[in-house]
């Protein structure tokens, strides 16, 4: 069985795709590991049953500066507290409000899992560690209109080993992409 591209290749120019989501994700690569962030910890002299504070300093200036980037936006940090809410209509209806220029939409924030440490003492190797674990931690998306790129949004996690993710559409790409050319 032919593809339609095989079938009409004497009549197409040219073929055009894209991707159809980009997802880049992205951590310190000391921070991204238990093992890392404990060699971290050692070096820096702080003890790993602190970690819960020196990881809370880190969250305190994560919302510090999402807080300092809304004010000077203008715009307002929208909680959403209940589960089943979905963020792609918040964004609808803000963009329906401001329009499709391009620049900050808007700024959401929602408690959403992530990964995370605990402090851990070997009783058998009198050793102590962080280990991996899982919780829940507050989380901001910061949805902007990039000329190129289109809606897209940057998820940013308040919690160690924070795991940056940064979304685009790929359709959004194409369809700001000019395929015109002339004939030679």
């Amino acid at each position: 069985m032919e593809t339609i591209i095989e079938l009409y290749k004497d009549k197409i120019k040219g073929v055009v795709s894209c991707y159809d989501r980009l997802i880049i994700t992205g951590s310190l690569v000391g921070f991204s590991y238990s093992e890392g962030m404990t060699s971290y910890l050692y070096a820096q002299k702080i003890r790993i049953f602190d970690y819960p504070e020196f990881a809370k300093g880190l969250q305190e200036e994560i919302i510090s500066n999402a807080k300092k980037i809304a004010l000077e936006c203008g715009k307002e940090i929208q909680f959403i507290r209940k589960s089943g809410v979905r963020k792609e209509t918040i964004i609808q209806e803000k963009l329906k409000e401001r329009g499709n220029h391009p620049g900050i939409v808007h700024i959401l924030s929602v408690m959403e899992p992530c990964n995370a440490y605990k402090p851990w003492h070997d009783k058998v190797t009198h050793r102590s560690f962080l280990k991996p674990d899982t919780g829940k931690c507050l989380h901001y998306y910061f949805y902007f209109i990039d000329e190129i790129l289109g809606l897209c949004y940057v998820r940013v996690p308040t919690w160690c080993p924070f795991r940056l993710q940064i979304y685009c559409n790929g359709h959004h790409i194409l369809s700001n992409t000019d395929f015109r050319r002339a004939d030679k």
